[in-house]
Formats: structure tokens, sequence, C-alpha cells
């Protein structure tokens, strides 16, 4: 495991001086309680913050709405998938037995989270500017283009939109339960637009799919009282 540890760091273009950030970013819940996940809410947001600054800078004359389907696109779990099998994210996961048998070393979810909690380590391990550096790095290769645009309103993104259109504040997420077993989970989200005091939820197979499911249950909240509350 050393050895892949030491190959996955070059793939990276980092190597850690806390070595344990790197363990725990590969470590699924099923494997340790001293698991990733809070280093994957983390990365999801500088994650963010690189992806939009590199589509602000190679779509310059895209305005603020269809800048954001770019980015929801770059960001959505089969992007991150690709990019997580390139890392060869597959060898390394740290995986309880039954989510191993299960295959989950191949599933999309898992490593896509994986993924965004190896960047949260990098920005503790060496500051935002080297994550920044990484996630441009491992998006050399995907083309940036106005035609992402299309097709990519996903619903976290059409909330986002709404609610910036009414100058209101972004929504708020959080895990409220997680359910089943390590090896096969639901994950039940709460969505809150703390201004107009609404709160629905959603539940997925992942807590990206968990948000986007409460981000759809909150459209069809809003778009029933017609905007007027």
């Amino acid at each position: 495991m050393d050895d892949l540890l030491f190959a996955l760091q070059e793939r990276l273009q980092h190597r850690f001086g806390n070595p344990g950030l790197l363990a725990r970013a590969l470590t699924h819940r099923s494997f340790s309680a001293d698991h990733n996940e809070r280093l994957e809410f983390l990365g999801d947001s500088v994650l963010n913050l690189a992806v939009a600054a590199l589509v602000y800078d190679k779509l310059q004359s895209m305005p603020e709405g269809e800048l954001s389907r770019v980015r929801a696109n770059l960001v959505k779990q089969d992007t991150l998938h690709r990019l997580a099998l390139e890392l060869k994210l597959t060898e390394v996961i740290r995986l309880g037995e039954g989510e191993a048998r299960s295959g989950g070393s191949k599933r999309p979810s898992i490593l896509a989270d994986a993924l965004e909690a190896i960047i949260g380590a990098v920005h503790l391990d060496a500051g935002y500017q080297v994550a920044e550096a990484l996630v441009h790095g491992l998006y050399s290769k995907v083309e940036v283009n106005p035609g992402m645009a299309a097709g990519a309103k996903d619903p976290k993104t059409e909330l986002q939109e709404l609610l910036q259109g009414r100058k209101m504040k972004l929504p708020a997420y959080r895990v409220a339960a997680t359910l089943g077993a390590a090896h096969k989970q639901t994950f039940n989200v709460e969505c809150e637009v703390t201004e107009l005091g609404v709160i629905e939820r959603g539940i997925g197979a992942s807590r990206r799919a968990g948000e986007q499911a409460a981000a759809a249950a909150m459209l069809l909240t809003l778009k029933s009282k017609n905007g007027t509350r």
C-alpha cells in the first residue's frame, strides 16, 4: 500500500506533509470511524470555488447563470468519477469487508466522494492555492466549453439560480440521517431556505443524490407557492 500511496501522490503532484490526511481521505465509513466524510465536506467547497475560477477565466463572455450550469456539469458525480478513475483511486480506497465484496471500489459515488476528500486533505495539508492548482491540474484535460451549459441544470443549480434571482441566500444542506448497513446506505438530506423558513427533505444512495432530491422537493414547494413568500 505504501508504494501505491506514493504513486498516487506522484499522480496528484503533491507530497503530503501529513500522510494521515491522505489515508483518511481514502477511508470509507465502512472501514473505520476515522473516515473521509468531513474531508469530503471541505473538499466539495474547495472544488466548487476552484472550478468557478476556472470557468470564469475560460468563458469570459458567458453570463452568471450559464457559468453556474457549466460548473454544475464539471463537478457532477460522473465527471468526478472519471477523474477518480484516472487517478486510479480504485487501487487505494479503503473499504469495509462488506462494501468491498459488493464492489464498492468501483462505485461512482464512493470514488467521487473520495476525490473530494483528497482535495479537502490537500487544502488542509498545504493551503488553498495548492488545492486550487491540484483541481486545475485534474481538469487540464477536460474540455471546458459553452456547450456544457445545455442540459446541465440539475435541481441544485436550478434552486440556486431561483434564489439568486430573488436576491436571497443560497440554500443550506445537511445530512439529517444515514440509514442502512455501511455497504448499502441511504442518505436523508435536508434543504433549508432560511429566509423563507422552509425545509424539505430528499433521500438518495449518496449524500450528493440526497441533496439533489432535497433540492427538487424544495423547487416543487417554492413553485407551488408561485414565489409569493
